[in-house]
């Protein structure tokens, strides 16, 4: 069980996610656009896209309830603020949800690849083959000196965003992470909330990711990003045989396994927490329980993704049903 934990530094980093930024030289920023004129980028894009790789699936963001768009934000397929979209935005995602393109977000293009645990180089190989085969149909915003053309300046040059997910539980019970953020920042770097700037780090669940895109190259970036990330997550497993030292650390988190395994109703909340306390006893050795599964129920029974999985709208029955989903798949395994 350790080997597989520890697989790709997947006990602390649940995925990796490389996002490139492009715009369509024959047209303005969308903030510029007309309805027609966002829905003329989005079938251009659409037909470079598909003609390339067939099985994208194209979404009109129109189209979606409220439920469907919060659900792609939960599970990180698009952005919050493109959820809250609706008409002249599309969406085009492959069946394993490894490829996630945002048409007429902030930018024409918001191009994302996500790997699992620590895997940026291949996502950005991946991406960079996406982003070449676009750019041989589409001509993309591009300027000698300042690199790609963004809607926001801070995007100028690589327009690359590259960005791991990380559970600190440790690191944030012991009050660390802002320190962290700030050493971190000095070297280009940023730590948020799961979900960007703004967002709670619901879980312990942080995002890491790169803060300067002009005058670095990209695979620097990556590799800056790699090696921070490595060293991060060598604090958080010392700082978790630090935590679980504390008798009382141990009791909360048996105390966590027996709420999920026997729990009738949970919320959203409470249940991130649990589930964090849970995945914190795993990788400090105190639990036996599957990792892979704490990791994947903190996606799984978010409110929008559960109320769609199990055909929910009413919140005292997702919370019945959250309860009811978490003991069976831990039982299960």
């Amino acid at each position: 069980m350790a080997d597989q934990i520890y697989e790709n530094q997947r006990d602390i980093v649940l995925s990796t996610r490389v996002r490139l930024a492009r715009n369509l030289a024959e047209y303005p920023f969308p903030s510029k656009l007309d309805l027609a004129g966002r829905q003329k980028v989005c079938e251009a894009v659409r037909g470079a896209a598909q003609g390339w790789m067939p099985e994208l699936q194209y979404t009109d963001m129109g189209g979606l309830s409220q439920q469907e768009a919060i659900s792609l934000a939960e599970r990180r397929l698009v952005s919050a603020e493109f959820a809250g979209q609706s008409e002249g935005s599309a969406l085009l995602l492959s069946p394993d949800e490894r490829i996630s393109i945002m048409l007429c977000e902030e930018d024409h293009i918001r191009l994302q690849v996500y790997g699992k645990g620590l895997d940026l180089h291949e996502a950005y190989a991946i991406a960079d083959q996406i982003d070449t085969a676009l750019s041989a149909k589409l001509g993309f915003a591009f300027d000698e000196r300042l690199g790609y053309l963004t809607q926001c300046p801070t995007n100028l040059g690589t327009a690359m965003r590259a960005s791991v997910l990380l559970h600190l539980p440790a690191l944030a019970r012991l009050g660390r992470v802002g320190r962290l953020g700030e050493s971190i920042s000095k070297l280009g770097l940023t730590i948020r909330g799961a979900f960007g700037e703004g967002s709670e780090a619901e879980g312990a669940l942080f995002q890491l990711s790169n803060q300067v895109t002009l005058g670095i190259g990209e695979q620097a970036a990556l590799e800056n990003l790699h090696a921070i990330t490595l060293q991060i997550a060598d604090q958080e497993r010392r700082a978790q045989l630090e935590l679980l030292k504390d008798p009382a650390m141990e009791n909360k988190v048996w105390r966590a396994l027996g709420l999920l395994l026997y729990a009738r109703r949970l919320d959203s909340k409470e249940t991130m927490q649990l589930l964090s306390l849970a995945a914190l006893g795993a990788c400090g050795g105190v639990l036996d329980v599957p990792l892979g599964t704490i990791y994947q129920l903190m996606t799984d029974t978010l409110p929008a993704t559960l109320g769609i999985s199990q055909n929910l709208n009413d919140a005292n029955d997702r919370d019945f049903i959250r309860a009811k989903m978490i003991r069976e798949r831990l039982r299960k395994e």
